[in-house]
């Protein structure tokens, strides 16, 4: 089999760029924004992301077999056992765009007034409490020691946290009643078996997250400013790949000099 190759392309498309016609400010780009401002300003400004990392293979897979089995209990209109088990008075929702609010490329979109920034964000699940509120479910999948019960489990806590707010506020500003309460449904992988004979055993919890979306607003507002200014922004205070950049840089430019005499 011919071996393929993907390329870090440095230069995007002006059209993936912000003021281009497919841009949109994705959930994570707005983490990304909150994470280093100057890694935000070169992807969306100037259309230079940082190198991709490697997809998690076994993740996907694990976010695609439990789509596939909560969809099997939608179809059914039947809570899903883990439902049951931590006592959810829920069912997975069913609704026309589900497969477009799940879509990468898609999601759930929302052009907020104030900026007309195009916000958009791809959920993994959606379901419905006996109120009719609906509640974003978000499925991750690891290996750690121990039970995963609470988000400081995690040391991603923060950026989930502001992953379910986007979702939240998306669904709030298509006229959806959304509860505060969202859930992660962990799939926590063992890997203290005495053999792996062909077969990860999995621990699958339900973990609450409760969102909260009053950030959103005044986080675009930044954003828009950000995107609008011919100033670079400052790098964010754990960012490695500002500092990376500027070693990299000055270096280059030592031996540029060294090398023609300037």
């Amino acid at each position: 089999m011919a071996q393929y190759i993907k390329r870090y392309n440095p230069n995007r498309s002006p059209d993936w760029n912000y003021g281009g016609s497919k841009w949109r400010l994705s959930r994570s780009k707005i983490d990304l924004f909150i994470e280093c401002p100057r890694c935000f300003y070169l992807d969306n400004k100037l259309g230079t992301k940082r190198p991709g990392m490697p997809s998690f293979n076994l993740n996907i897979a694990v976010d695609l077999l439990f789509k596939n089995e909560f969809d099997h209990f939608r179809t059914k209109k039947e809570q899903h056992p883990i439902m049951k088990k931590y006592g959810i008075d829920a069912l997975p929702y069913q609704h026309k765009d589900l497969d477009i609010w799940r879509d990468n490329f898609k999601g759930v979109e929302h052009t907020h007034k104030e900026t007309g920034l195009v916000v958009s964000g791809a959920v993994d699940d959606v379901w419905e409490d006996s109120e009719g509120n609906l509640i974003v479910v978000d499925y991750k999948a690891t290996s750690k020691e121990g039970t995963i019960e609470t988000l400081s489990d995690s040391s991603w806590e923060d950026q989930y946290k502001r992953q379910m707010g986007v979702y939240q506020w998306l669904l709030e500003q298509n006229g959806f009643s959304v509860s505060k309460t969202g859930y992660f449904v962990y799939a926590n992988a063992s890997s203290d078996r005495e053999a792996f004979n062909d077969t990860l055993e999995f621990e699958t919890t339900l973990v609450p997250c409760e969102g909260t979306t009053e950030w959103v607003d005044e986080t675009l507002v930044a954003i828009k400013g950000t995107l609008e200014s011919d100033q670079l922004p400052p790098s964010g205070a754990h960012c490695e790949y500002c500092p990376y950049r500027e070693a990299a840089g000055k270096k280059l430019q030592a031996i540029y000099k060294k090398n023609h005499g300037k």
